[in-house]
């Protein structure tokens, strides 16, 4: 019989009875990639869900006053934009995983079962806990094997933004999507965390897959090639939808190899909280941008007042964009008209790209491998979003119903509102005055080695 006892020392799928195993709470798998809308608490105490872009949040059943959720570590198909897709592992079917979402003092148990072809762990990052519930592999536990399930139970004995991850094989585990979010709300009014309308949620990560492939290279450490919010990449990456007048709150966590400084176009925020707990109000001020470094949650709010689809990006200019390549020359002001013909013979459909910038690759489709993210996508309302990668939009509108988070469309401009072409400039080379530049001076530049500003 599952006891108390066995289920503490963890538990083999293989070596338990049919009655013991129907204990259990049954797995919910997810494989859509969209927005799922709010788990509202259908039992225990009550609380305001947050929304996880592009995931969902993990029912539960109540166990004799126990929240009982069960995670299965599992190999996934991710859509990470439309029409490119990755073989990754993850929890429930999905990379990340369901957003685990309790109260504070809840008691909580999580099975999780592996069904990866190595053994694993579960780590709750930024957890107050028993330290044998701490999940390091070799540390704190032996690793869970494959095929066997494992119990964790402790109290949410804090209220914040924190997430779950593997500490077992670490390295290639997180490098294939193994992550999610949890999140603890207060159990009643908290001095430092305030009511909000919107309560958005999810991760930073970072995958290097070849184009044309569709595993990433868990050995990379810093060339990363796309980049990504819980494992989309734009345009695949929802809006974030608020009614004007919204207090809106935005979680962010960051299992990428390197810092994010997120960005929000037409709006001031405070980060409020952290995975340490809420900032106290006293030790706030208004930002724009705020930078989230490795292993770090940060949790911003805002007011939106101001009506408009507004940018919301990762500001490494790197990061916004999909499929990069390492080493691509620069071709600023090389006229290869003559070896592109030529090599157009061989190579049909060859486009020489920089002459003149990369704009141009926002306003044509080059053919590439099959399953290859476009490096720039997404179609706006004036053209070509040359964006891609960390990249979404904060959309504010008047007249949104409460709890509405459907996409509204494009933001339809009052009139005089809207930036207008007025006469044409002379091209810089073209410019009165200007003269050709010297063939005598040679500028020496040194390009620095590696992406550790990246």
């Amino acid at each position: 019989m599952l006891n108390r006892r066995s289920l503490l020392a963890g538990t083999s799928l293989a070596a338990v009875s049919t009655v013991a195993l129907a204990a259990l709470p049954e797995p919910v798998i997810q494989t859509s990639p969209d927005t799922q809308a709010p788990l509202v608490p259908p039992n225990g105490r009550s609380y305001n869900p947050v929304v996880t872009l592009n995931g969902w949040t993990a029912p539960w059943r109540m166990n004799a006053g126990v929240k009982e959720f069960h995670l299965v570590a599992e190999p996934v198909v991710r859509e990470m934009a439309p029409g490119f897709t990755a073989r990754l592992w993850g929890y429930n079917g999905q990379s990340p995983g369901p957003t685990i979402e309790v109260v504070e003092g809840d008691r909580v148990r999580i099975y999780v079962t592996n069904r990866l072809p190595e053994p694993t762990s579960m780590h709750w990052h930024g957890q107050r806990l028993p330290n044998g519930m701490d999940g390091v592999s070799g540390l704190t536990q032996p690793p869970i094997p494959p095929g066997k399930t494992w119990v964790y139970e402790f109290i949410a004995r804090r209220p914040g933004t924190f997430m779950y991850h593997p500490h077992a094989d670490e390295m290639v585990q997180m490098a294939m999507g193994m992550m999610g979010l949890w999140i603890t709300h207060p159990k009643a009014k908290h001095p430092q965390i305030a009511d909000v309308d919107r309560d958005y949620a999810f991760l930073l990560n970072a995958y290097d897959i070849e184009p044309g492939s569709a595993t990433p290279k868990v050995m990379t450490m810093l060339d990363f090639n796309l980049w990504s919010w819980n494992s989309r990449i734009f345009p695949g990456i929802a809006p974030l939808v608020a009614r004007q007048g919204d207090r809106v709150r935005i979680r962010i966590g960051n299992l990428t190899m390197t810092n994010h400084p997120m960005h929000i176009h037409g709006h001031e925020f405070e980060v409020t909280g952290t995975d340490g707990g809420p900032v106290p109000r006293t030790a706030r001020w208004p930002e724009v941008t705020t930078d989230i470094a490795v292993g770090q949650m940060r949790q911003i709010e805002l007011i939106a007042d101001e009506e408009g689809d507004w940018a919301f990006h990762c500001h490494k200019a790197h990061h916004t964009m999909n499929a990069m390549g390492h080493d691509v020359p620069t071709m600023l002001g090389v006229d290869a008209s003559d070896l592109e013909a030529k090599i157009r013979k061989l190579v049909p459909g060859y486009m020489a790209m920089g002459h003149s910038g990369m704009h141009e690759m926002t306003e044509m489709s080059m053919p590439g491998p099959e399953n290859t993210a476009p490096m720039m996508a997404g179609d706006g309302p004036f053209g070509a979003i040359a964006m891609g990668g960390m990249f979404s939009m904060l959309k504010v509108r008047r007249g949104l119903k409460r709890g509405d988070y459907s996409d509204p469309g494009w933001f339809q401009h009052p009139a005089g509102t809207l930036a207008r072409e007025v006469g044409e400039a002379p091209l810089a080379a073209e410019a009165p005055g200007s003269a050709a530049p010297d063939a005598r001076v040679q500028v020496q530049v040194r390009k620095p080695g590696g992406h550790h500003q990246h």
